[in-house]
């Protein structure tokens, strides 16, 4: 059993960044590959990005290669979501995810634990 809990979230105008976090408490952090991902109203939650136990391994939609950048500290069993040049079209409550399979995989329903999810809103 692991807990999530994202923050971070916030409104901002386009182009500028924000950065959320994901604090972890319960099992060891470090054996989760962990996740972001988003929803926005009326649309089905949608992948992010994703990185690897140890840090060492990211992946990343198309639509937010090169703006957005997962990075983890196990020391601090917390993830993070550094998203820069954000566009109206990123507003969405931000949920990140933890996965204890060896499996790199990018659906929600492979996802076993849930943050509560924190809202970004982005103005034009």
């Amino acid at each position: 059993q692991v807990q999530l809990v994202e923050s971070g979230g916030g409104l901002v105008q386009a182009g500028g960044s924000l950065r959320l976090s994901c604090a972890a408490s319960g099992r060891t952090f470090s054996l989760f590959t962990m996740a972001w991902f988003r929803q926005a109203p009326g649309k089905e939650r949608e992948f992010v990005g994703r990185i690897s136990r140890s840090g060492s391994n990211t992946y990343y939609a198309d639509s937010v290669k090169g703006r957005f950048t997962i990075s983890r500290d196990n020391a601090k069993n917390t993830v993070y979501l550094q998203m820069n040049s954000l566009k109206p079209e990123d507003t969405a409550v931000y949920y990140c995810a933890a996965d204890l399979s060896l499996l790199a995989r990018n659906a929600a329903f492979d996802y076993d634990y849930w943050g509560q999810g924190t809202q970004v809103t982005v103005s034009s």
